[in-house]
């Protein structure tokens, strides 16, 4: 006898809660399709996902797998900043790099991300013809150290700098920028000029003022430091992603086998 559309229809959904409630569960399937009532069944599947989720019966590789990521997640946050990070660098300076100076400055700012070490703290300033333009020893405030600039003739002037960051990696760097005006060099005093002999004839007078360097490169020198790779934090989280795929991933195996 052909059973009516309509309530073959309402068995068949029934049935099929029934069945999930079961796998659920982990018992055999008590489907009766005599039975037109479905509230009993849906309060079925309500107890039976709290007590397989939330009562322990949740697989416990799956629960491990889960733990795992809390951890993970856990860990990277309460790290400290990974390597990169921790590499100090120059972020600005007075002059800038690659400027080009009319009048020349008494001293030098180079400022860093990080307070620099004094003790373990190198600069270096050279002129045109690699002429020592360093006017006196460096002093520190923060993360800013200010240089005695003692300028000479025009043209370019490289100021280097070697600093430790905080994780002991040396950081090496430099920036470059021109004079337009030179200093007139010092006239020489009564007594020099007295003990100095008479040059020879024809040979030409040298000039403190005349520079033969070309124009100063304007392109900003980098760091030596470099970032490899991404952050501890970022492999932490995709880790962890795929773990709760590979959760879910669980989850559903467990059911289809039940099923």
């Amino acid at each position: 006898m052909t059973m009516p559309t309509g309530r073959g229809a309402h068995l068949k959904d029934c049935a099929r809660r029934r069945s999930v409630a079961a796998v659920g569960s982990g018992i055999g399937t008590i489907c009766d399709l005599s039975s037109t009532d479905c509230s009993a069944v849906d309060q079925r599947a309500d107890s039976t996902f709290t007590e397989v989720f939330m009562g322990g019966r949740f697989p416990r590789m799956v629960r491990g797998w889960i733990a795992v990521l809390g951890v993970s997640l856990g860990v990277s946050l309460a790290l400290p900043a990974s390597p990169a990070a921790a590499h100090n660098s120059l972020s600005g300076s007075n002059p800038a790099n690659g400027a080009r100076v009319a009048k020349a400055p008494d001293r030098i700012e180079l400022r860093f991300l990080a307070k620099p070490n004094p003790g373990t703290t190198k600069i270096t300033v050279t002129g045109p013809d690699n002429v020592v333009a360093l006017g006196g020893e460096p002093t520190f405030s923060g993360t800013r150290v200010r240089i005695p600039f003692a300028p000479g003739a025009a043209g370019l002037y490289i100021v280097g700098y070697q600093v430790t960051s905080a994780d002991g990696h040396p950081i090496k760097g430099e920036l470059r920028f021109t004079l337009t005006t030179g200093t007139p060099a010092q006239p020489p005093s009564p007594s020099a000029t007295a003990s100095e002999p008479p040059s020879p004839s024809g040979a030409p007078p040298s000039s403190v003022g005349a520079a033969t360097h070309g124009p100063a490169s304007a392109t900003p020198v980098a760091d030596e430091s470099t970032r490899k790779g991404p952050p501890g934090w970022l492999w932490a989280l995709g880790g962890g992603l795929l773990l709760l795929l590979a959760a879910v991933a669980a989850v559903f195996a467990v059911r289809r086998r039940r099923s």
